[in-house]
C-alpha cells in the first residue's frame, strides 16, 4: 500500500493527540495532552485480574514485505518519554529528511523495540522509495523482505501489544521455527477519526511482524 508523505505526517500528528492512560504514570507524572503512551512501563502481572476487554489478534503466515526503512535509533526511560521521542522522530526528524531528499513514503510508520517494558531501546522508521544519497549522523537504513513472516494483526490498546508478541512467540515454538530477524511493529491505522475524535482502540490496527525460518 502506497501512502503519500502528508498521510504519514498527519497520521503521527493525530497519533500524538491520543492518550492511553496508565495508573502508574498518573500518580507520578502529569501527562501532556499532546503525547501518546504506546507502551506500558511494566508488563501486566499474571496475578492482575482487573477486568478489561480482550484485544483481537488475527494471525497470518506470509512473505515479509520488502521495505527500505529510514530510521532513527533512540532510547527512553519510560513510556512518557517514549511517546515524546516518537512524536519528534516521526513528525520532525524523519519528516524533514524525507522532504529534503524528495523521497516518497511507501508505507505506514514502523518501529523495532528491543524490550516491551521500560527502559525502551528502539528504532523508529518510515518506509521510503529509495536510500538518501547522504545519510546524516543519527539516521540508519533498515531493510525488510526476503523471508517468511508470521504476523499478528492486533486490534486493541497499545499498552497491551505484548499479548501479540506472546502469541507469535508461542506460534514460533509450536511450529519449531526460529526467528530470522528482530520483530517489528507497523502502525496501520490512524487512531483519530475524520471528526478529530479518538477511535475505539479495538478498531485500530497494529501489525506485529516476526520474520522466521
Amino acid at each position: 500500500m502506497k501512502l503519500n508523505f502528508n498521510y504519514c505526517f498527519v497520521f503521527f500528528l493525530s497519533l500524538t493527540l491520543l492518550i492511553i492512560s496508565c495508573k502508574e504514570d498518573e500518580q507520578k507524572t502529569a501527562v501532556d495532552k499532546s503525547t501518546i503512551i504506546v507502551k506500558s512501563n511494566k508488563l501486566r502481572s499474571k496475578n492482575d485480574t482487573t477486568p478489561r476487554s480482550v484485544p483481537i489478534i488475527n494471525i497470518s503466515d506470509t512473505i515479509e514485505f520488502p521495505n527500505i526503512v529510514l530510521c532513527v535509533k533512540d532510547s527512553a526511560i519510560n513510556n512518557v518519554r517514549l511517546s515524546q521521542k516518537l512524536a519528534k522522530i516521526y513528525g520532525i526528524k524523519l519528516a524533514e529528511l524525507i522532504k529534503k531528499n524528495k523521497l516518497k513514503v511507501t508505507g505506514p510508520p514502523m518501529a523495532w523495540y528491543k524490550t516491551q517494558k521500560a527502559p525502551f531501546f528502539f528504532e523508529a522508521g518510515i518506509p521510503v522509495d529509495r536510500k538518501p544519497k547522504k545519510l546524516p549522523k543519527g539516521f540508519v537504513i533498515k531493510q525488510t523482505g526476503g523471508v517468511r513472516a508470521i504476523v499478528a494483526h492486533y486490534f486493541g490498546p497499545y499498552e497491551e501489544t505484548p499479548q501479540g508478541y506472546a502469541v507469535l512467540k508461542e506460534w514460533i515454538a509450536d511450529e519449531h521455527k526460529s526467528i530470522a530477524a528482530p520483530p517489528y511493529e507497523i502502525y496501520v491505522s490512524d487512531p483519530i477519526g475524520k471528526d478529530g475524535q479518538p477511535i475505539d482502540p479495538y478498531k485500530v490496527q497494529t501489525d506485529i511482524v516476526y520474520p522466521y525460518r
